[in-house]
């Protein structure tokens, strides 16, 4: 008798159970991942480039709670035309690709 191994991964349980199958919900999920890897690439390359909130605001001519808004995996905000300023200012070029969905 064939056995099936169950996963005791809390994240694939409850995407099984509460995600897949649904898609305004793995629509949702989605866009919160892209919102959070921006969030992360802008905290990433301001920290490498060793300049705090504040610095790169004034780089980028803005103030430092917008790069805080930008930095924060919640923010639903973001434009192409800031995040290639912030982009040039950290001598950085912006790339945005579409590619097909994985089915």
């Amino acid at each position: 008798m064939p056995t099936t191994k169950n996963s005791s991964d809390a994240v694939s349980i409850l995407h099984k159970r509460y995600v897949r199958g649904d898609p305004d919900r793995e629509a949702s999920l989605e866009e919160e991942r892209l919102n959070a890897k921006v969030a992360r690439m802008v905290y990433e390359l301001r920290t490498e480039a060793g300049l705090s909130q504040k610095e790169l605001a004034d780089l980028v001519g803005t103030q430092q709670p917008a790069i805080s808004r930008l930095e924060d995996a919640d923010y639903e905000g973001h434009s192409l035309s800031m995040l290639n300023r912030i982009a040039m200012a950290l001598k950085r070029k912006l790339v945005v690709e579409m590619r097909a969905e994985d089915i």
